[in-house]
């Protein structure tokens, strides 16, 4: 009977791949997450020292514009007025943003240690895998 279905196939008979090549394939699998999650990682980190240099610099800026003078609102120009308020919601915005990167790198950090977990042997660069023959 099964000379049947192997005739019927031209004698190719099934092969798996050795084990070695699987472990390559894998570990190519999990490298390439693991360069995602390190990309995304990487970026939201970059975006959150970026932010906050640049609400730092508009934190300072404004405070000059503010005065030092426990009644300078009183005296304050209108369009004064309007900037001080235009700054106050740009600088609400920008540390509710890096509020959510630093939610975000948190997670990232997880996934990163969850695969290190999960792949032990991952050591990008330094894994050696025995070729087929």
């Amino acid at each position: 009977m099964f000379q049947l279905f192997l005739r019927a196939r031209g004698n190719n008979y099934f092969k798996a791949r050795s084990p070695s090549r699987d472990i390559e394939i894998d570990h190519a699998r999990a490298a390439s997450v693991f360069r995602s999650i390190e990309e995304a990682l990487d970026g939201a980190k970059n975006e959150q020292v970026g932010l906050k240099s640049r609400i730092d610099d508009v934190l300072a800026r404004s405070a000059v514009t503010l005065g030092n003078g426990s009644d300078e609102y009183l005296t304050r120009d209108p369009e004064d007025g309007h900037y001080q308020s235009l700054l106050g919601t740009e600088i609400a915005n920008g540390q509710r943003r890096l509020n959510e990167l630093a939610v975000t790198i948190g997670h990232f950090q997880f996934l990163k240690t969850a695969l290190l977990t999960r792949f032990p042997d991952l050591k990008l660069g330094t894994h050696q895998v025995p070729r087929e023959r």
